[in-house]
Formats: C-alpha cells, structure tokens, sequence
C-alpha cells in the first residue's frame, strides 16, 4: 500500500481548497461563530478543521471511503487484518472488544490489573469476570501482568470462558508474554484481548518489546494518543485471524461509539501511522538512545534508582520492560511519590506520567529531546535537593498479596446498579462494594462492585488518601465513606 498517502488529511485539505460552505453542524462554522477569546487560546486552526466526516469529509453516502481508506492502511502498516479508528479512546475501544468475544453473564478472563475500563466493560455487558491475579513483587510492592502460566490455571476451572484480556505493557511499562498466552487461548480455540493503550510504539522498532499482534493476540486496543502523535481520544483497535468476526466488532464499537465522531482526531491518527512507517525507525533510534541517557543520568542522583529490566523481569515477574517508562523509586529521598510528583509541578512546571507511595514515572516518546530530558533531569537533581524539607506524609499501609485479593461475591453489574447504602469507611469491612474504588494514576481499581471490602484494603485507600493519593471515581473522593451493596437485599 502507498503510505504516503494520508486520506483523512487529504480529504480535509480538499475541503479547504474547495471553499465548502457548511449548513450543518458544528455550529461553530469553521470558527466564525466561536468567541474569539476561544479562538485565541485554541487558534483558529483548530476550528477550521473541525468539519463533519460525512457531508463534510466525505460526501452523504461516504462513496469515497475516506475512513475506510485510512483504517485499511494503518492496518497494512502494523501487520494487522482489520484496524478501526476510535474518537473515545481506548476506553471504548476496549469494551467493544470485550462485547465481541462474550456476552451477559458468559464468562472471560481478565487480570486483575484491569484498568477501570474493562471494569466498566463488566459493569455494561453483565459478564462474570474470572479474575487471574498479577505476579506481586512483594518487596517493590508492585504488580506485574498474570503469568500465562495463571491464565492455564483459569482455562481448566474454567473451561467456559469466552476469552481472555490481559493488559500488557502495564502502565509501569512491564510486558506480559503474550506468544505464550496466545498459544494457550488459542489451544482451545479462545480469543486472546490484549490492553495495549500504552503500546502505539511497539511496531516500529526492534528493540522495544513484542507488540501485541507479532506475539498472535486476536483483537489488540492502544491508545495512540498515550505514546504516539495522536490528539487526546485518539485509539485504534486491531483485529487478525478468525476468532472475533471483524463485522462483529465493527458492530460493538457502533453501539457503543459517538455519531458525531471528531475529524480532527481522525486525522491525527491517519498522519501519525503515515510519519511511523516513513520515520519511526529513525524516530526511535534517537529516542531509545536518549531514554538510556536520561536513565543513566538520573540513577546517579542521590536517594534515586531508576527500575529496569533487571529489576522488573524474571521467571516470576515480567516478561519485557518499555525502556521508554522511566520509573525512579524514590524511597530513598524519604517522601512518597504523591507529594514529590507536586512539588515538581510547583517549583518545576514538570507534570509526571504517574506516582504511587514510593515512586514517581516520567515517559519518554518520539517528541523529546535533549533539552526536554535536561530539564526532567535538572529539575529531579533539585528535588533530591530539597527532598529533607518536604512532608513526610502519613505511612501508607500496603497490603500483603493475600491482602489486596478481594473476593468477587455479585456480578459487577448487580452490585453497581442495585440498591446501595454510603456507610463510613470504617464499618465498611465485610460489606459489598458498590463502586470502583481506583486509585488514579494508573487507574486501576483497588475494589470493584462486587467485591467484599476487608479491613486491609480500606485501610490502604483510607491512608493513602491522607499521603496524597486520589481516588476520583469514588462517590466520597476522600473515602470518609464507601457506598456498598444494601444489606438488605
């Protein structure tokens, strides 16, 4: 195929050239109608190329096939059979994946390191999650994607699982071995779903981890707005082989997706494959050089290590690590995370990827550069600095694996849309939970509906609450209360 070609971006600049005068929405006008005061943040550009696809980009029926066109070829350039373009972000694009392999109250497979959108998934669709849990790293206290060891464990008490979805890299950047857990999905005949919003990247460069379709995953969701040149909301998501029918995806993601859908983030999902297949080789060969010399540099300031694959890796651990995530534990400097990611965006003007008790992340892309890493670098140097200054913040209590594993004890769907009660926090122990309980960054939920709330994880939340941590999708952010499952039903 001819990437040169860019069809949403062609068919945008066709519009302009041709003078098009719409008498449909947006009601904007191209601009005209917009407050300047708006523009003047915004720029008029932005506007201007905020048009309908069809009778916009394309004409009444779409005979063009401008879409269609640029799907095809982002779906050429990652090796993929079919590609779909999303305007809602990989949070959509995930739950139209799992809609397509099971349905209510039919089982699948997650890892419990979902991110709260297959949580959401859950909740919508009224599957029953069989959940398999993440290899716990007891002394980093961090988790790492299931082993697909666990998931064979799953697949024979559970032989009716529809399929299975893990997220792999992990926000944290370790990688799952997905050529393993595929050959395991696939012995049965069962689809593997790979959570891949912080994987754009992986295609085009050898020395980043397997991406999701090269290792045999049957549907692959990524966030190209995370790691690549997309605008906000901007996530494709890859179909190959014959165990998800490409209609009945397309058919998932038309439920669930917008009829209004932004041209604008088509169009920079169609320019951001069209600079990967021509640049990205290059693209990352200076990146990847750069992130080792960021790694470096910052490993040599005091009360800093930075994690890699030494630490990250191993037989019980992760299988891959995207050097493009720079984790620094900090534990040395004696603050948690929380109050070191905002000291750095006071005194800095530095905002981190994320931060959790004891470490703090910045990633890397394509779009740095060597004054971008120096003022990362200079500015974590001053940290280190001042470090002795800043609050302490109460411990953060940290369950044990054991401890964090909740038992799943109503469907999601059930707990979440029942009748709930808000009880304090502290009498919430050995109730049902009702919501999501996420500490975010990363997003991944601590409790789900469902779920029986112990002592240990309520008071994990409720003290890293008081350190810094947010948990925003909480009905009482400040988990002063939890609104659980009413007892008498």
């Amino acid at each position: 195929m001819d990437h040169s070609r860019a069809p949403v971006l062609e068919a945008l600049a066709a519009y302009h050239a041709q003078g098009q005068l719409p008498f449909t929405p947006p009601g904007h006008k191209q601009g005209r109608g917009a407050d300047p005061r708006v523009r003047k943040v915004l720029g008029d550009a932005v506007f201007r190329s905020d048009v309908l696809a069809t009778s916009g980009l394309d004409d009444r029926t779409a005979s063009h096939g401008v879409l269609e066109q640029a799907q095809a070829l982002m779906a050429d350039a990652v090796g993929a059979d079919h590609t779909f373009f999303s305007t809602c972000g990989s949070s959509l694009s995930v739950k139209a994946a799992m809609l397509s392999a099971a349905g209510p109250h039919e089982k699948i497979l997650v890892g419990r390191d979902a991110h709260k959108s297959v949580v959401s998934g859950l909740i919508l669709s009224g599957m029953r999650p069989i959940w398999v849990d993440p290899q716990w790293d007891p002394v980093l206290h961090l988790a790492h994607p299931p082993a697909a060891r666990s998931f064979e464990a799953a697949f024979e008490e559970h032989p009716d699982a529809r399929c299975a979805l893990v997220t792999s890299p992990t926000p944290y950047g370790t990688c799952s071995d997905l050529s393993t857990l595929a050959e395991t999905c696939h012995r049965r005949g069962r689809p593997l779903i790979v959570d891949e919003a912080w994987g754009a990247h992986l295609p085009f460069h050898p020395r980043l981890p397997t991406w999701a379709m090269d290792a045999g995953a049957d549907v692959c969701v990524t966030s190209v707005h995370k790691m690549g040149s997309a605008l906000e909301q901007g996530s494709v998501f890859h179909l190959q082989g014959t165990l998800v029918e490409a209609a009945v995806l397309k058919s998932r993601e038309d439920l669930l997706g917008t009829t209004s859908p932004s041209s604008l983030v088509y169009a920079a999902l169609d320019g951001w494959r069209r600079q990967m297949v021509e640049h990205g080789h290059a693209l990352y060969d200076k990146t990847l050089d750069l992130a080792q010399h960021v790694r470096e540099h910052i490993e040599g300031i005091e009360g800093m290590h930075v994690h890699g694959r030494e630490d990250f890796c191993g037989p019980h651990l992760a299988r891959d690590l995207d050097p493009l995530q720079i984790i620094i534990d900090i534990t040395g400097l004696g603050i948690p995370g929380y109050h070191a990611a905002d000291w750095l965006r006071a005194h800095h003007r530095i905002n981190l990827h994320l931060s959790d008790h004891r470490r703090i992340s910045a990633q890397l892309t394509h779009a740095d550069d060597e004054h971008s890493a120096t003022t990362l670098t200079d500015a974590l140097r001053d940290l280190a600095t001042h470090a002795g200054n800043l609050p302490r913040g109460p411990k953060i209590h940290v369950p044990d694996p054991a401890g964090l594993r909740l038992e799943q004890v109503m469907l999601p769907r059930d707990a979440y849309f029942g009748p709930t009660e808000q009880v304090p926090w502290h009498q919430a122990a050995g109730r049902i939970a009702a919501e999501m309980l996420t500490p975010y960054p990363p997003g991944i939920p601590a409790a789900l509906p469902g779920e029986r709330l112990t002592t240990e994880i309520l008071s994990y939340l409720r003290s890293g609450t008081d350190a810094g941590m947010v948990v925003h999708d909480a009905a009482d952010t400040d988990l002063t209360s939890v609104r659980v499952a009413a007892e008498n039903h």
